[in-house]
């Protein structure tokens, strides 16, 4: 209803996903008293919210609750993301892309040797947050990482007007090394390169001129790790394999990966099989996955559900979508009133 402030929920038939009710806000108290207004509910499917979830357990005791794949795979792919930012020193090297060097890389090696130091002290992470005045969140951060070269990062450097002139820069620079750079500037200025100068001799001096092959982040590297492979080009999937067999974690993770991947269609033997995913997890050196499956064990049964079960959430997040437009379609001048029976009757 207000972004960050005021949200309603929305309650369809998970079956014929036809919309029932509106409440006017998020709270367990709200929820709670739906179902017991309108008993017989069997199956829930939800978004993963624990709110949600307690409200159902004390409403519907009986029901069998399904968390939503959606969310699952949202949540593995940021797991993976933050792994693959936590071993950019290793694929980094298959790419000779140099890491962050200077005194941001200093505080941050400082910074890790703070954490871990109070924490063979036996200090609780919440006090070390308080000693070394950082967030709760970024101490935890430091102290998953066992060694301080995985708190290290590629430079994040973004899509430039230059890179499609790479290939003539490095030719005219192994042609003659001393060539000067306005040179270059008039010569890529004639094959229609729209940049400035500045801009050329910013790419130069980070070295992405002379590299292999373009600059490759934690991002572009995790969402090919997180593609089918029949999607991949032939190259990327070539590089995809020299990145994740660069060191035995990356190899671990891309096989988390693709081996979760299959649990996402529902089916009986999913429930055995996601068991032995997370043994295999929690044996690999891999402390953002094994976090994630933490996470899978506190909300166990409605994991299972949701890949043994043909039941998804993905029609609400479709009305939430609708919802977003209705809203935007009223300025936000109208109430809850007529806002709710636009979203029933709509």
């Amino acid at each position: 209803l207000r972004r960050r402030h005021r949200y309603a929920t929305v309650v369809i038939d998970a079956e014929t996903h036809e919309r029932i009710d509106v409440l006017p806000d998020r709270t367990a108290d709200t929820l709670e008293a739906w179902p017991r207004e309108h008993p017989g509910v069997e199956v829930v499917c939800g978004d993963g919210s624990a709110t949600y979830a307690e409200a159902i357990r004390r409403a519907l005791p009986d029901a069998v609750q399904v968390t939503d794949r959606w969310h699952l795979w949202h949540n593995l792919c940021e797991t993976a993301l933050s792994e693959v930012k936590a071993h950019s020193t290793c694929w980094a090297a298959v790419l000779d892309t140099p890491i962050y060097e200077g005194p941001r890389a200093e505080t941050t090696l400082e910074r890790w040797h703070q954490v871990h130091g109070l924490l063979q002290q036996h200090v609780s992470l919440l006090e070390c947050a308080r000693r070394l005045q950082l967030s709760l969140n970024t101490v935890k951060r430091y102290a998953r990482a066992d060694r301080p070269e995985r708190m290290l990062r590629v430079p994040k450097y973004r899509a430039s007007l230059v890179d499609p002139y790479r290939e003539h820069l490095r030719r005219r620079r192994a042609e003659d090394p001393a060539v000067a750079v306005q040179h270059l500037f008039d010569e890529i200025k004639a094959l229609s390169f729209t940049g400035c100068l500045n801009l050329l001799h910013k790419y130069t001096n980070q070295g992405r001129a002379d590299a292999d092959r373009g600059h490759i982040s934690p991002r572009r590297l995790a969402r090919m790790l997180l593609s089918r492979p029949e999607n991949l080009k032939a190259g990327h999937r070539d590089l995809l394999d020299q990145l994740t067999a660069a060191c035995p974690e990356m190899t671990d993770l891309a096989t988390a990966v693709r081996t979760f991947a299959q649990l996402l269609k529902p089916r009986p033997e999913n429930v055995n099989a996601l068991d032995r995913w997370i043994t295999q997890v929690r044996t690999a050196d891999l402390p953002h996955p094994q976090a994630f499956t933490r996470g899978l064990q506190r909300d166990h049964d409605a994991v299972i559900a949701a890949v043994t079960l043909p039941y998804s959430n993905g029609p609400a997040e479709g009305v939430n979508t609708k919802t977003k437009r209705i809203a935007r379609q009223m300025h936000g001048r109208a109430g809850f009133n007529l806002l709710r029976h636009r979203i029933l009757l709509g």
